[in-house]
């Protein structure tokens, strides 16, 4: 058994469909298969979702929608946020199990008939689109890596441009990027220490240069940066 902050992850030596990751904070479990697709995970994530807005939606007419919106954000978005940057460069298509589970969630909150569309309803709520949480919460990764607020192991998986630089007189050393390393394979774009550094460097250098510890912010400017790509 490997232990790491928080989390434990359960091996064996013979080989097995899937890899558990269990959090001890929350009992929810990351389903990682051999080919890590995540397909396993993301269908138990929907699942389990799904189940939660067929409970809700028994009490929507009775709560009304400030409080379902609450509840939807607890019992629903909470879980697609969980663990969401393993899902960086994954295919839209694998993650669409994902989105359908938020759509539904807007026609629970709103009381939305079949026909009516879910983009500018989004906007409204201010929920961001699934693939873009997924940038959001890599981008706060970096944040807190670039800020000195993250566990050594994070941050030595990348490295900035920075520290790369052997010449200081070049105008790369005077920038908050990070190094994207060129990679063999297009499955490799999984991997935190070429997909964080990838969404971090596209951000604008006014909210990279952000250095406050109190996050909120960045948060903020990030949001609206990430909304205005959305929408």
């Amino acid at each position: 058994m490997t232990r790491c902050p928080g989390v434990v992850l359960r091996y064996s030596l013979t080989p097995s469909p899937s890899t558990q990751w269990k959090s001890y904070e929350t009992s929810e479990y990351c389903l990682i298969d051999c080919e890590l697709w995540m397909k396993q995970h993301i269908a138990q994530i929907a699942c389990n979702c799904f189940y939660h807005l067929h409970r809700l939606r028994q009490i929507r007419r009775v709560v009304g929608k400030e409080v379902t919106s609450q509840l939807v954000s607890v019992f629903v978005l909470s879980r697609l946020d969980y663990c969401n940057s393993l899902l960086a460069g994954l295919p839209s298509t694998t993650v669409k199990p994902l989105q359908r589970v938020q759509n539904a969630s807007v026609h629970l909150v709103l009381n939305l008939g079949l026909r009516d569309h879910e983009t500018l309803v989004l906007q409204q709520l201010h929920w961001l689109p699934v693939e873009h949480r997924i940038t959001f919460k890599l981008c706060m990764l970096i944040h807190r890596i670039h800020i000195g607020c993250a566990p050594r192991y994070m941050a030595d998986s990348v490295q900035s441009i920075v520290e790369f630089s052997r010449r200081p007189g070049l105008r790369s050393a005077d920038t908050a990027d990070y190094v994207k390393h060129c990679l063999q394979s297009k499955f490799s774009e999984h991997c935190f220490s070429y997909a964080g550094p990838a969404v971090w460097n596209s951000l604008p250098h006014s909210i990279k240069l952000i250095t406050d510890t109190k996050l909120s912010r960045f948060k903020q400017l990030l949001k609206s940066h990430l909304f205005r790509i959305a929408f």
